[in-house]
């Protein structure tokens, strides 16, 4: 009699690879690339537009192919399509990926208006597909265990949220790409370098309710920039808890983002990536906040240093979430409600009233 066979373990199914579209190889679309070759093994990018002088080998995807964007946005080949371009293109470029059927990953801001956004998400629902909105700051490790226990109650109850975005970008930033200039195409320190840390405020401290501002254009060519260059905002949360939010680009020479939030028991001060002070008497900091120079590059005075770490944790959730069939950790109702705080800032700004808003949903 033949000896009975061991048991064999099968072996593991292998991930689905992805198949992916990048519309927009500048810096943005660039720093997508280099982390999408990080998760190979999940991702392939197959078709990119933009960057004629960008080497694709470079960046880990030799045998990539160029298109124009409306073949990309329309290919029934591809899984998902990532969108980089300028902020006008971001609303119009995601509703066309998600009628052609096509899961989407969008830079901030999801569109320049509440009703654009709000379209994406009613199609968005109606198709059953993803739409993720670039907020990575959010997954960085000290802002998700701030999060946790702010929402646990363990912080105490949340009194005042400040954010200082002091950034500069000189008037060659602005002629580069014309639109950044100019506020009706998304430009402007609130929209475009402000965003993220706005979105932090909103996320932490929950839904605003009331909105005044200020704004001026104070450091850059008036026939380059016709956007705010400087703004100063304050929120009223529906928890009763006030913010204020300052940005700028005209400041020099720049520093990193800075976040503070004061509780009833202590307070907290964020500099980009870092706590910079835990004042919350017998509560411990954060695990592992990342050490000097470890974490993200803050972008402050460099457009480009942007790192890599916040856009991995971000693609990672999201290829999660395809896989689980679950929502994303930043989904389109997240990227709606922060264009709308967006959009009250600058219409406080323009009309020098309050603006109120109705409780998010």
């Amino acid at each position: 009699m033949d000896s009975p066979r061991p048991a064999t373990t099968p072996a593991p199914t292998p991930p689905v690879r992805r198949r992916v579209g990048l519309v927009g190889l500048g810096s943005i679309g660039v720093t997508h690339a280099r982390v999408l070759a990080e998760l190979r093994s999940e991702v392939e990018l197959v078709v990119v537009s933009g960057g004629a002088g960008t080497d694709l080998a470079e960046l880990g995807w030799p045998q990539a192919t160029r298109a124009d964007p409306a073949e990309i946005l329309t290919r029934c080949d591809l899984d998902l399509v990532v969108l980089c371009g300028p902020t006008p293109t971001h609303a119009p470029q995601t509703l066309a990926a998600l009628r052609a059927g096509r899961n989407v990953v969008v830079e901030k801001p999801l569109a320049l208006d509440v009703a654009a956004a709000q379209e994406i998400a009613w199609e968005a629902v109606q198709s059953g597909l993803m739409v993720s909105v670039m907020a990575q700051r959010r997954l960085e490790p000290q802002h998700l265990d701030i999060k946790r226990r702010l929402d646990a109650g363990k912080l105490g109850r949340p009194l005042l949220g400040e954010t200082f975005v002091h950034w500069h970008r000189d008037d060659a930033y602005y002629r580069h790409a014309s639109w950044r200039g100019r506020q009706e195409s998304g430009g402007g320190s609130v929209m475009n370098q402000a965003v993220h840390n706005i979105d932090l405020l909103r996320w932490f401290l929950g839904a605003p309710v009331e909105v005044t501002a200020q704004s001026a254009t104070l450091g850059h060519d008036p026939s380059v920039m016709s956007a705010e260059d400087t703004t100063v905002a304050t929120l009223r949360f529906v928890s009763g808890a006030l913010g204020v939010v300052v940005s700028s680009t005209a400041v020099r020479p720049g520093d990193p983002a800075r976040l503070t939030l004061r509780t009833s028991t202590g307070t907290i001060e964020l500099a980009h990536d870092k706590v910079t002070r835990w004042d919350l008497p017998g509560v411990p900091p954060p695990p592992g906040t990342p050490p000097e120079g470890a974490g993200p590059a803050s972008g402050a005075q460099n457009p480009a240093a942007i790192g890599l770490a916040g856009h991995r944790a971000q693609w990672r959730d999201i290829l999660d979430a395809l896989r689980e069939d679950r929502p994303p950790a930043v989904d389109v109702t997240d990227g709606v409600k922060t264009v709308r705080l967006l959009c009250a800032i600058y219409s406080a700004a323009a009309t020098g009233r309050a603006v109120q808003l109705h409780p998010e949903p």
